[in-house]
């Protein structure tokens, strides 16, 4: 794609990035055809190219973007299936968070979609307040119906029925390896997930331990940034992921640390992209190190030696969350992992499609999401498994609201295969069928 923009204009880091990613776009729209909002909007402007275009223009023009353009651009679920797709290698997702982050420097939202934004981005990241605001929108469900906007309704819908306690797990403190020690690794507990559920954490605790790594809570800690970067909100998000860095720094040059191993891969694709992020600045080389050390769980657990399992009788429908399959290109590790543990994994129709979660899009965007949640539980139903499986928790909790089969996350079922205790979302009757 031929661009125009100006000597002074490629002086700006984000827009000379941008420039590099647009000139590599050959309009081809092999994108198109597996672009989850083109599919089921059929607008042009909501696939990757359209959005290409209106970046395009609003960028080298140094335009002030109008609502028609905001409006697509905000359609979008940063889901990277383009990525995977794209035969030039267009890096769209650094050029959908510029443009994300140019919106949000220049454009002023109507006053509600900057209420909600704001409430999103003070209360998401911290696992004290969302604690509240969940407990809070447990009283207000039976009210939702009340509420004009749908993206209230969508977030007291978010609420799930219990709120787990807090898990102690999540403090800052070194867990022991069983054993000889193999690896030493920092988990990262996240922020919504401390709040959502807890046994995931645990469960990879328990799992890394058992087959030999020394696992660390780092203390400073916390979110990845990830929620209020995909807001363009770069300032809070840098602030985010740069006390991931000191922290995880600190560990490496105290104790050393072989990974940093993450279980929510939405955070994962963000952190293994922190030295992007931090590319101009004096963080560059550490945050450069934290993202050459990061490795989702699933990458982690093919390095152990994790036992051969017998056949459980057990059917898992795996779903692939977009943040792992296209922002990390890991595709088969899970799978291969669950097969292992003697699972038996089948894959639902559309795989590369997403669910709709996509971060805060399933709450700021709660009518296209509810269309890909039920095309998803269709074709993950169609399987009949006795259990489906995810890396994510915002694909568990999207997927988890619309289908009464056991939603929970593949760590949980590794846990269990080897020794731990059966996830609390398996009913007995199916922990029963479970094979020593």
């Amino acid at each position: 794609m031929k661009t125009e923009f100006t000597a002074e204009q490629l002086k700006n880091p984000g827009i000379a990035r941008s420039n590099e990613i647009l000139r590599a776009c050959v309009h081809c729209g092999f994108c198109t055809a597996t672009c989850p909002t083109y599919q089921v909007l059929g607008d042009e402007l909501d696939s990757p190219r359209g959005r290409i275009y209106l970046i395009k223009d609003m960028l080298e023009n140094d335009r002030v973007p109008d609502a028609r353009t905001v409006k697509h651009i905000d359609r979008c679920l940063s889901c990277l299936a383009c990525m995977t797709t794209c035969p030039s290698g267009v890096h769209y997702m650094h050029l959908i968070d510029h443009a994300r982050a140019y919106i949000e420097d220049t454009y002023k939202r109507p006053f509600t979609d900057r209420a909600l934004r704001w409430i999103l981005a003070k209360i998401l990241p911290y696992p004290g307040r969302f604690r509240l605001a969940l407990l809070g929108a447990k009283m207000a469900r039976p009210f939702a119906r009340l509420l004009p906007d749908p993206r209230l309704r969508a977030m007291l819908k978010m609420a799930p029925k219990q709120v787990p306690p807090v898990s102690r797990n999540d403090e800052p403190q070194v867990f022991p390896a069983k054993g000889k020690r193999i690896k030493r690794v920092a988990l990262m507990t996240g922020c919504a997930q401390k709040a959502l559920n807890t046994d995931i954490n645990d469960a990879t605790i328990r799992l890394l331990t058992r087959l030999g790594c020394e696992v660390v809570v780092a203390r400073g800690a916390g979110c990845c940034g990830a929620l209020t970067h995909h807001m363009g909100k770069l300032h809070e998000s840098h602030g985010f992921a740069a006390r991931n860095i000191h922290a995880w720094m600190d560990e490496i040059n105290g104790g050393g640390l072989d990974a940093i191993v993450i279980n929510t891969s939405g955070c994962g694709t963000t952190v293994k992209d922190y030295g992007h992020m931090f590319r101009d600045s004096p963080e560059a080389d550490d945050a450069a190190q934290i993202s050459d050390l990061t490795m989702d769980i699933s990458e982690l657990l093919m390095q152990l030696d994790m036992p051969q399992g017998a056949d459980k009788g057990l059917t898992i429908a795996y779903h692939a969350a977009c943040s792992l399959q296209h922002g990390q290109q890991i595709k088969t590790y899970p799978k291969d992992l669950l097969k292992k543990a003697g699972f038996t994994v089948v894959e639902p129709a559309d795989s590369h499609l997403c669910c709709g979660s996509a971060g805060t899009y399933n709450l700021m965007q709660p009518e296209i999401s509810e269309q890909l949640k039920s095309r998803k539980i269709m074709t993950l139903e169609a399987k009949s498994p006795d259990i489906i499986a995810a890396g994510n928790i915002g694909c568990m909790m999207q997927i988890g609201q619309g289908t009464d089969i056991p939603m929970v996350h593949t760590v949980e079922l590794l846990d269990w295969a080897t020794g731990g205790p059966a996830p609390r979302a398996v009913p007995q009757a199916l922990t029963a069928l479970l094979s020593p």
